[in-house]
């Protein structure tokens, strides 16, 4: 699994500096997003993906990789607002942004490695394809809790939902790299 970590780490390393790039731009401003606003952010990247696979003909000139970033950087910034609920008025400094960042990658990163142990690396020999359709099933799943005010009978939260998403676009991301 070396091998695993250290594809991950520099996909996460590539995610990190767009986010923080951004948060030179923009600030913290997206601290006043409700978690459905993200989730919808997200939804909306997954769907576009889903339209490269199928799609030949591409009227803007953006790849997989960009929309995989992104579903990364939103799921971290959804983890982020979970943990610190919604503000009205942009409230994190570049560098407290930075560390809850590295703080939910780095569990994430831990799920991954115990699930990576357990299912013996199966999306290695997953599709792309799948990766994305698994995503979007996350999304529909973090939509239905959401409607259901986050109330779950048997199910795990919005933030295990979260991090899935994150490790599946990340595996996604190192196949494309490959």
């Amino acid at each position: 699994m070396p091998n695993t970590s250290n594809q991950y780490d520099l996909v996460v390393e590539q995610c990190r500096n767009l986010f923080t790039k951004k948060m030179s731009d923009y600030g913290s401003a997206w601290r006043i997003l409700r978690l459905p606003s993200l989730t919808d952010q997200i939804f909306i990247k997954a769907q576009r993906i889903r339209q490269l696979q199928e799609n030949d003909v591409r009227k803007v000139d953006e790849d997989e990789k960009s929309e995989f970033i992104g579903i990364i950087n939103y799921s971290i910034m959804a983890l982020i607002q979970l943990e610190l609920g919604v503000v009205e008025n942009p409230d994190l400094s570049s560098e407290e942004a930075t560390e809850l960042y590295d703080k939910h990658i780095m569990i994430t990163k831990e799920l991954m490695e115990n699930k990576n142990h357990d299912y013996g690396e199966a999306w290695r020999d997953m599709r792309v394809s799948s990766l994305t359709d698994l995503i979007i099933q996350k999304l529909l799943r973090v939509k239905q809790i959401e409607d259901n005010k986050g109330k779950t009978l048997v199910s795990e939260g919005i933030d295990a939902n979260y991090q899935d998403m994150i490790n599946y676009a990340v595996f996604a991301m190192i196949h494309l790299n490959e």
